[in-house]
C-alpha cells in the first residue's frame, strides 16, 4: 500500500532536496541522542561542562548515572585531567557556537570515550569514531529534530515522533509577529522535556529535505565574517580563524550590559545561552560572566549584510 493516499485535500507542499545529515540516525530530540550515547554504549558517569544547558542533565538523571562537572577557560576549553576518564566513563564537550572544530579534532585524537555536542555546530562534520550529535531547531524552522552518529546501537524497536502540534510558534511568526509567537515557543519548549526516545517525525524531516544546505552555509559565513570584522576589534571573545566552519551566532563578548536591551527595543533578539548556569556556579566563576556577557547576535539564512549592517548601527560601536 501507498505510504500516502493518493488525490483529495492537499498537505503542506515543500520541495524535496536532501538531508545535510542523510547517514545519521534521525531521532526527536538533542538530549535524547545523547540518551542513546549512554544506554547503547552503557556508561556509568559523565563528565560535562558547567557551561551548558541543563537539559543536557536529564538524560543522566533518567538513567540514574554519576556526573560531574568541568570548568572552561576563555578559550571555550576544558580544564580537565583526561587520565581521569574510566572504560565505563564519558567526556561531554560543547562545539561551543560552531567555532570548535579543531579543538573538537584535538579532543578525538585522545583516543578516550568522548562525545561531541554539535547542536551549535550543525554544518560541522562528525568525525569517525566519535560520538557526536545535532539539534537541528537551533538552525531552522522546525519545532524538534535531531541527528545522531554513532557506531553502537541500542537493540529495540524506536517509533515516530509526531511533530504536528508541535508547529504553532513557526505558523504563528509567519501570520503575525515573533513577539506573538514567542509563548507558544517556550510552550514548544517545555514540551520536549522527558520526552521518550524516538524517530525524528515525517514532518520535521520533510522541511529539512526542503533546504539548500550550500546557500544557507555561505549566507551564515558572509554574515558572521560582516559582523566580526567591524566588531573584533571590541570582542573580548578571541576567537581563532573561522575558515570553513559555519557559525550559529556571532558571540560578542562584552561588558556593555545596555547593549542587550538596546537590542531588544529595536527588535533584534538575542538567544541567552544558559540562565541555568546561575544555579550551578558562583557569580565569581567565569562561565557565569560568559552567560551574562555573551551577546549571541543572529547571523542565519534568514538575513542578509543590510540587516547585518542594522545590528551594527543599532550597537552604536
Amino acid at each position: 500500500m501507498k505510504k500516502d493516499a493518493i488525490g483529495g485535500y492537499f498537505g503542506l507542499e515543500l520541495s524535496k532536496k536532501s538531508e545535510w545529515h542523510s547517514e545519521a540516525i534521525a531521532l526527536n530530540t538533542g538530549r535524547n541522542s545523547f540518551e542513546y550515547i549512554l544506554r547503547a554504549k552503557q556508561y556509568q558517569k559523565v563528565y560535562l561542562p558547567y557551561f551548558t544547558c541543563e537539559v543536557m542533565l536529564e538524560p543522566i538523571l533518567k538513567l540514574g548515572l554519576k556526573y560531574d562537572f568541568y570548568p572552561i577557560d576563555e578559550k571555550l576549553e576544558p580544564l580537565f585531567d583526561y587520565n581521569l576518564i574510566q572504560d565505563d566513563e564519558v567526556f561531554l564537550y560543547t562545539n561551543y557556537f560552531g567555532l570548535k572544530n579543531s579543538y573538537v579534532e584535538w579532543l578525538a585524537s585522545l583516543n578516550k570515550n568522548i562525545t561531541i555536542d554539535n547542536a551549535q555546530a550543525f554544518f560541522s562534520k562528525p568525525l569517525n569514531g566519535v560520538d557526536t550529535f545535532y539539534s537541528a531547531r537551533k538552525f531552522f524552522g522546525v519545532s524538534d529534530g535531531a541527528y545522531l552518529f554513532t557506531d553502537k546501537t541500542i537493540n529495540e524497536s524506536i517509533g515516530f515522533d509526531e511533530s504536528y502540534e508541535r508547529m504553532g510558534h513557526l505558523l504563528k511568526r509567519l501570520d503575525t509577529s515573533a513577539e506573538e509567537g514567542y509563548s507558544l515557543f517556550s510552550q514548544n519548549d517545555s514540551g520536549l522535556v522527558n520526552q521518550p526516545i524516538k524517530k525524528m517525525s515525517q514532518l520535521t524531516q520533510r522541511i529539512l529535505q526542503s533546504f539548500d544546505y550550500n546557500l544557507i552555509k555561505q549566507n551564515r559565513q558572509a554574515n558572521f565574517k560582516q559582523l566580526h570584522a567591524r566588531l573584533k576589534d571590541t570582542n573580548l571573545f578571541k576567537f581563532g580563524k573561522v575558515n570553513d566552519q559555519v557559525p550559529m551566532v556571532y558571540p560578542y563578548w562584552t561588558k556593555n550590559k545596555e547593549l542587550k536591551k538596546r537590542l531588544q527595543e529595536n527588535r533584534i533578539y538575542c538567544a541567552s545561552y544558559w540562565p541555568n548556569i546561575k544555579n550551578w556556579c558562583e557569580p565569581s566563576c567565569l562561565e557565569y560572566h560568559l552567560m551574562e556577557e555573551i551577546l549571541c547576535l543572529p547571523i542565519d539564512h534568514r538575513y542578509d549584510s543590510k540587516d547585518m549592517e542594522y545590528i551594527i548601527n543599532i550597537l552604536k560601536l
